[in-house]
């Protein structure tokens, strides 16, 4: 699995959304001038992360986004899931079964079992980084300069 911009920016999103929306919501297109994402490519990532129970919408004048949960309980492992779709590395790692059927050594691929264990490896590590986690980071860093 090559990381898109899907996860990318969806982190990014929701670090905004969590910075500027403590005390109201944050229009997307607050966010898309600050980010420099397309307001379009915003509104497509939302939807996802609000059926997931990430996001919440007000709707009206002040409208905009906020997030439904504690950034301390969203992780960015639960971000790239919901926006890639897949907790997979590549194609045969996709399932759990013995044999995947993806390449033309199915079946008798003994090297299958590296992409399912980085697979595991790399969101073992994602679920680990909270959005609090990298907000702390970034007031530290802040304090610095």
């Amino acid at each position: 699995m090559r990381l898109t911009t899907k996860s990318r920016y969806g982190t990014r999103l929701i670090l905004d959304i969590a910075v500027h929306g403590k005390e109201k919501p944050v229009p997307l297109s607050d966010v898309s001038s600050r980010q420099n994402i397309s307001l379009k490519y915003l509104e497509q990532l939302t939807v996802k992360l609000k059926k997931a129970g990430i996001l919440k919408s007000h709707r009206g004048p002040f409208g905009g986004h906020m997030l439904s949960k504690s950034p301390a309980d969203i992780t960015i492992g639960d971000i790239v899931r919901i926006l890639e779709e897949s907790t997979a590395i590549t194609d045969c790692a996709e399932e759990e079964k013995q044999v995947c059927g993806v390449c033309n050594r199915a079946g008798e691929c003994l090297s299958r079992w590296i992409w399912v264990e980085a697979s595991r490896a790399m969101f073992d590590r994602l679920d680990k980084i909270t959005i609090s986690g990298l907000l702390a980071i970034e007031n530290k860093e802040f304090k610095k300069k």
